[in-house]
């Protein structure tokens, strides 16, 4: 059964390419593994894309919450000229905009941009995870877009992995089937398969399998975090960049397995389902609509004894992850004021009142390092703290652990440049990082006094030219330019300084401050002494 739909998968990516053939291209065949996939070689920037790439067998049927089955080979030639679907979701955040061929549990497919020749080895490459809180997110966005990457002469490769109750569903019975004893955890599973692909295959594009960096933004941040501290990737992987997240308290927890298998019972008992078999006999609607009619934001990643057998911290702390040099940061605004201010006025006593409420055991020490003389401290601290708790110190918690248990260098950004008004006064920013239509009822936002969560992903990637819905100015573009530059850096060598960048230093151990890049339009790098972080390590356990 499974070959038969993976079969029909394969025709129609191959029929879907015939209609959206790229007038400028020529085609070019390549063999991997399992048989010769044909892409397209663009004479207008000699960049060959190979687009909807399988690396497993479709999670259909009996193979919906299991592991990633290896592929079977194929006869003849696979066209992989068009992006593959995007993994089952509901349009969550309403800003994401996709290029795939629809929406399937069918969805295990990556992409390849590469500027090898034909005797080219040795290419660095970058594998990019895409974020979306693990329950929305598509390879195929414009702004995860590889080409502008790989005129740098990088490989670059874009990863699709099931979301959320596709992708993180535990359940007794399936930990009992499975030969590793354990459930949940696909997605994550999803990108170790893929990483491990593109290890034995990317020498067919003209890269080193030896020099792979893993990146990120959010939830692909996390699974960077992730993939480092996993005993089935750490050894797959040269370097990482994570940009906005990691899975470490109180940001993403992996929680233990029997938690997340009591989670996934008590889901499917609340809906009438008792056995794992009505379960999979369910079709992809069913699953669908029950797992959004249960208004849940997916579920939890899971310590599981296999792909992670204790939290980041720990196999930090004996350094049981990828001791491989990190580059990491945040956004300086990742979240707006109001979501800790909650609809009262930034005046220094409506912070207090609001502070009490959030740290009512050290309200006195959690004043001391969140400024609030004025209204201006008090908009920049209430962004911290709001920003903190949702994704910022997590980051920060990840870049500590690493300098301080790794021998390889770790590099700090904070990201700050303010983004440019949009072109159409009908659209407004949304929370991943796009744009979506703008509710006339709802309240004007702020302005913003920083650069919000993902906003930085197109200026790193080079493809400002692709997300048209802003009004770029010269700024940007040298913005971009030099993010994309340190990311490119980086990327080839493990470290981010070259050229006539400013000069980025590493952190070490046991500093009382650390280096931070600002990437601004004039960036800079500062010295910090991440006194708030320090605070919230005492009153959030270092799990």
């Amino acid at each position: 059964m499974n070959r038969i739909i993976y079969m029909s998968s394969i025709i129609a990516l191959s029929i879907s390419a015939f209609w959206s053939q790229n007038n400028n291209a020529f085609p070019v065949q390549v063999r991997v593994a399992n048989g010769i996939i044909e892409g397209d070689y663009d004479t207008d920037d000699d960049i060959q894309t190979y687009l909807g790439v399988p690396f497993a067998q479709p999670p259909v049927g009996e193979l919906r919450w299991r592991a990633p089955q290896p592929l079977e080979d194929w006869e003849g030639v696979l066209e992989t000229k068009t992006f593959g679907p995007r993994p089952m979701q509901r349009n969550v955040f309403g800003d994401m905009k996709s290029r795939s061929a629809g929406v399937s549990e069918d969805c295990l497919y990556l992409n390849v941009w590469t500027p090898a020749r034909r005797n080219t080895t040795g290419l660095p490459v970058l594998v990019y995870f895409y974020g979306g809180g693990f329950v929305a997110g598509d390879a195929s966005e414009y702004r995860y877009d590889g080409e502008s990457m790989a005129k740098k002469g990088i490989v670059v490769v874009t990863v699709n992995y099931r979301l959320n109750i596709f992708g993180f569903f535990a359940h007794p019975e399936l930990s009992a089937e499975a030969e590793y004893g354990a459930s949940g955890n696909y997605g994550l599973l999803d990108q170790q398969a893929a990483l491990q692909w593109v290890y034995d295959n990317v020498a067919a594009f003209g890269g080193d399998p030896e020099q792979i960096t893993i990146a990120g933004e959010s939830a692909g941040s996390m699974s960077v975090s992730l993939q480092m501290a996993s005993p089935l990737s750490r050894d797959l992987i040269a370097g990482a960049i994570g940009e906005s997240g990691a899975s470490i308290h109180p940001t993403g927890t992996p929680i233990p397995l029997a938690d997340a298998e009591a989670q996934g019972k008590a889901f499917a008992e609340a809906y009438g389902y008792q056995s794992l078999a009505e379960l999979r006999a369910l079709s992809t609607r069913e699953v669908y609509e029950i797992y959004n009619e249960s208004m849940r934001f997916g579920f939890p990643t899971v310590i599981d004894g296999y792909f992670l057998p204790k939290s980041i911290p720990d196999l930090m702390r004996t350094k049981e992850h990828a001791d491989v040099p990190l580059l990491l940061g945040w956004n300086s605004a990742e979240i707006p004021a109001g979501a800790f201010m909650q609809g009262m006025a930034s005046t220094p006593d409506n912070f207090k009142l609001k502070m009490k409420q959030r740290f009512p055991n050290d309200y006195e020490e959690a004043l001391s390092v969140y400024p609030h003389a004025t209204a201006e401290d008090v908009e920049w601290s209430a962004t911290h703290v709001a920003s903190d708790g949702f994704i910022v110190y997590a980051t920060w918690r990840w870049f500590d652990l690493h300098r301080e248990y790794s021998d390889a260098p770790t590099y700090r950004y904070l990201y700050s440049k303010l983004r440019p008004p949009l072109k159409d006064h009908n659209l407004m920013s949304g929370l991943a990082g796009g744009t979506q239509e703008r509710d006339d009822d709802a309240p004007a936002p702020p302005a913003a006094i920083g650069a919000p969560h993902a906003c930085e992903i197109e200026y790193c990637l080079g493809n400002l030219d692709l997300v048209d819905d802003y009004a770029w100015t010269p700024a940007d573009y040298q913005v971009s330019e030099t993010m994309q530059q340190y990311f490119a850096n980086f990327i080839k060598t493990g470290d981010p300084n070259g050229g006539e960048l400013p000069q980025w230093s590493p952190a070490s151990g046991g500093e009382s401050s650390a280096p931070v890049m600002i990437l601004d339009v004039e960036s800079r790098e500062e010295q910090q002494t991440d006194a708030r972080f320090h605070f919230l390590d005492k009153v959030w356990t270092k799990k």
